[in-house]
């Protein structure tokens, strides 16, 4: 196979460096957003996570490699759209990457085990406010979907409801003032 020597212009190695550095620095501040907490996520959460970094890390890459490929191709990178969105496209790649990474180097497993408390993992059926019932699963912020009735447990709700028992009141704080729930039961 053949090697292709790129010759860069002044030009490409301060964009090349920049893109380094504004990567460097998300990373950077990602990782000090984060550093030493726990990620909540059940065990089809994290499998789901690690088949998305398993894509990034090869499907994706290669894409982006061909992508790369095509654009230099097109000749004068210097004034290159294509070549400046690929490069864009594998700096947003790798980004993804380190994130996948940390979250499942941090990520603690939740197992949905009956209780009397709400925590992690626990499916709560509650009285709204306005008399009708509601079911959500509080879990992990990275598993979180509320059009799938689960809600993460640093959201207002999640956080209000975590400890409470059946058949107690919850108070929770929204724009709209405080409101009263009731815990039906905890599943």
């Amino acid at each position: 196979r053949a090697v292709t020597v790129v010759k860069w212009s002044k030009q490409e190695q301060l964009t090349n460096y920049m893109h380094a550095h504004i990567i460097g620095f998300h990373i950077l501040n990602f990782m000090a957003q984060t550093e030493n907490d726990h990620v909540y996520l059940s065990k089809e959460g994290l499998e789901d996570i690690k088949k998305k970094l398993g894509e990034l890390k090869t499907k994706k890459r290669v894409e982006i490699a061909k992508h790369l490929e095509y654009a230099k191709s097109l000749g004068d990178l210097s004034e290159n759209a294509e070549y400046t969105e690929a490069k864009d496209e594998q700096m947003l790649n790798e980004a993804d990457i380190v994130k996948f990474e940390d979250i499942v180097s941090r990520a603690e497993i939740i197992a949905h085990t009956p209780g009397n408390n709400v925590r992690i993992g626990s499916t709560v059926v509650f009285k709204k406010p306005d008399g009708d019932r509601g079911q959500f699963t509080i879990v992990g912020k990275e598993e979180a979907d509320p059009l799938k009735g689960k809600i993460s447990n640093e959201s207002p709700l999640g956080r209000a409801f975590l400890g409470h028992k059946r058949n107690e009141a919850v108070l929770v704080s929204t724009p709209r003032g405080e409101l009263q729930y009731k815990i039906i039961d905890i599943v």
